[in-house]
C-alpha cells in the first residue's frame, strides 16, 4: 500500500509549519511579519537616541567572554561553537552516524546576548562624550527547559546600548522605560516592571547577592509571567573590564533590551492571534 500524503495546500498557501525540535520554532507567515513590524518599531527608540545601527558578530570568543566574568557566572547557558575533526569528516563522508563522531573546540561561543560583541569591538578604546549603538541580533542560551516562543534555543535580541557617564547611562534607562512603557500601551500589552532574576549558576554567589541588594537589570513582564524586555546598568564594570574610557575617564554602560520573539508571543497573548496582533501593530505605526 503507498504511504498517505497530506493533501496538497491550495496555490499560494503555506502549509503548516512544523517546529524542527525542541526550543526550536519556524514562525509562520503572520508571526514572521509581526517579528518584523515589532522590531522596526524596537529601533523608534534608538532613532530618538540617536543610536545608529551596526552588525555584531555571529560568534565571540571564549577569551573575550571570561574577560567579563561570563563563565563564572552563566557558564551553564554558554553554546560552543565546534568543528568536526578531519577523522570525523571522513567518517561522515563514508555514511556513519554524526551522534557517533567527536567534535574539536573552536574557542568560540554562539552569542548569548547581542551587547557581548559590541562591548568587546570597543576595547582599548575612548567613546568621547558619549556613544549609544543598535544592534539586533540571533543569540542562543542551553536552558533547562523550552517553552514556545516564550524559551528558545536561538532567538532575535534587540539592544540599544550606551557608553559614557554615570548620569548618561542612568538617563538612557530612564528614556527606555518610558519609551517601553508608552509602546505597550499603544500595542494593548499589559506589563509589569520588576528586578530581574537573572539565572546565575551560583545563586549564593557575590554577583547574585550584589543584584539582590541593589538591582542593576529591571524587566518588563507579560501578563502570563514571561519577561519581553529589559534595562541594565553595568555601572563601570564592562569599561573597567575592557579599558573603554569617555574623554578619559572610565566609561559607564547601559543597555536596553527587547526580546522580539517574546514580544510577538506577548502581542499574541494580549490579542488572541498573530493577524490581530499584526493589525494592531500596523494602526500603531500609522
Amino acid at each position: 500500500m503507498a504511504p498517505r500524503t497530506a493533501p496538497a495546500a491550495p496555490p499560494g498557501t503555506v502549509p503548516t509549519l512544523q517546529d524542527p525540535g525542541p526550543g526550536l520554532v519556524v514562525l509562520d507567515p503572520p508571526r514572521a511579519a509581526l517579528l518584523l513590524e515589532l522590531d522596526s518599531l524596537f529601533t523608534d527608540l534608538a532613532a530618538e537616541l540617536d543610536a545608529p545601527g551596526v552588525v555584531g558578530p555571529p560568534l565571540l570568543p571564549a577569551e573575550g567572554l571570561a574577560r567579563l566574568d561570563y563563565f563564572r557566572n552563566f557558564p551553564h547557558l554558554g553554546v560552543a561553537a565546534a568543528r568536526f575533526p578531519d577523522q570525523a569528516v571522513e567518517a561522515l563522508a563514508a555514511g556513519r552516524p554524526v551522534a557517533e563522531q567527536p567534535v574539536s573546540p573552536t574557542g568560540y561561543l554562539l552569542p548569548s546576548a547581542t551587547c557581548y560583541g559590541l562591548l568587546l569591538s570597543l576595547a582599548g578604546q575612548d567613546v568621547g562624550p558619549e556613544l549609544r549603538l543598535t544592534a539586533v541580533g540571533r543569540c542562543f542560551r542551553n536552558e533547562d527547559h523550552y517553552d514556545g516562543l516564550r524559551r528558545l534555543w536561538g532567538f532575535h535580541m534587540r539592544e540599544v546600548v550606551y557608553f559614557g557617564t554615570a548620569e548618561g547611562a542612568r538617563e538612557h534607562l530612564a528614556r527606555s522605560k518610558e519609551f517601553i512603557e508608552t509602546l505597550a500601551s499603544r500595542l494593548g500589552v499589559e506589563l509589569s516592571y520588576q528586578p530581574a532574576n537573572d539565572p546565575f549558576f551560583d545563586k549564593s554567589g557575590s554577583r547574585a547577592k550584589l543584584m539582590a541588594l541593589d538591582p542593576v537589570k529591571y524587566e518588563f513582564v507579560a501578563t502570563d509571567g514571561t519577561a519581553i524586555a529589559s534595562v541594565n546598568r553595568h555601572r563601570n564594570f564592562f569599561g573597567e573590564r575592557l579599558g573603554i574610557t569617555s574623554e578619559g575617564a572610565v566609561a559607564h554602560s547601559s543597555c536596553t533590551a527587547f526580546g522580539v520573539e517574546r514580544w510577538v508571543h506577548a502581542m499574541v497573548l494580549a490579542h488572541g492571534t498573530a493577524q490581530d496582533a499584526l493589525r494592531q501593530v500596523r494602526d500603531v505605526r500609522g
